[in-house]
């Protein structure tokens, strides 16, 4: 299956304290085109998570300071994280499985992992989690990602790819943080860390093409030193 260019440049964490394991997991998955980040213990995960935003988690279960499972614990203690998790550990009992299962895992694969199982399930797990869309209407908008075209209450908007990209991420994740780094790797291709005012001044055109303010019930909010939000407003705010 060909990937689209938001596809293949999702963002992937990894967490694995096999070092060798995590190399070669790292290696498949950008050689997909996916971008992955691997950790080797739950409080960097954990602290990477507080301010960068990801498309996809892949969690091992043993790992040195807290366990995969407490890990999820945690993040599925914060409704604003609804991201799928992808358990791959060497745990395959049943009563493990159901746990993980529980406790808010999308998804389960014992190891060793057969690559091709891998990734169709990572594919498989992104389709459910985000519906596969294709077309998307809210509020007035329609965003149609095949033809990569935006309407305003029936009327087209003139935007370039770029902008295009960047408000079907927003408008794909009304309410959830996306953060600057995220946003550079997944439209630009930019590496994380770059200095350049390139999302600002898109930000900006979309705010003023698309009407994304308070009066028109919409708030394109800029985190310091995070990212941005789309918001959108009820008639109490």
């Amino acid at each position: 299956m060909t990937l689209t260019t938001l596809e293949s440049s999702m963002r992937i964490a990894y967490l694995e304290d096999d070092k060798v394991q995590s190399a070669v997991m790292k290696e498949w998955l950008e050689a997909e085109g996916y971008v992955c980040r691997a950790f080797d213990n739950a409080d960097a995960f954990m602290r990477e998570l507080r301010h960068e935003t990801y498309d996809l988690l892949i969690m091992d279960w043993e790992l040195p300071e807290k366990s995969g499972v407490e890990v999820l614990s945690w993040l599925r203690g914060d409704r604003e994280w609804d991201l799928p998790v992808f358990f791959i550990t060497h745990r395959d009992g049943e009563a493990d499985i159901i746990e993980a299962l529980e406790k808010g895992a999308d998804d389960y694969l014992a190891k060793p992992v057969n690559r091709e199982i891998m990734l169709a399930r990572i594919k498989a797990l992104v389709r459910r989690h985000s519906g596969r869309r294709d077309h998307l209407e809210v509020s007035g908008f329609s965003l149609n990602k095949d033809n990569k075209t935006l309407t305003l209450n029936g009327e087209p908007v003139d935007m370039t790819e770029k902008e295009f990209q960047l408000a079907w991420m927003l408008f794909t994740n009304i309410g959830r943080l996306l953060s600057r780094d995220h946003l550079l790797e997944s439209i630009w291709g930019f590496g994380p860390g770059l200095m350049t005012r390139t999302v600002d001044t898109h930000i900006s055109r979309l705010r003023r093409k698309l009407g994304l303010t308070p009066e028109n019930g919409w708030r394109l909010k800029a985190v310091y030193h995070q990212g941005y939000r789309l918001e959108q407003l009820t008639e109490q705010e």
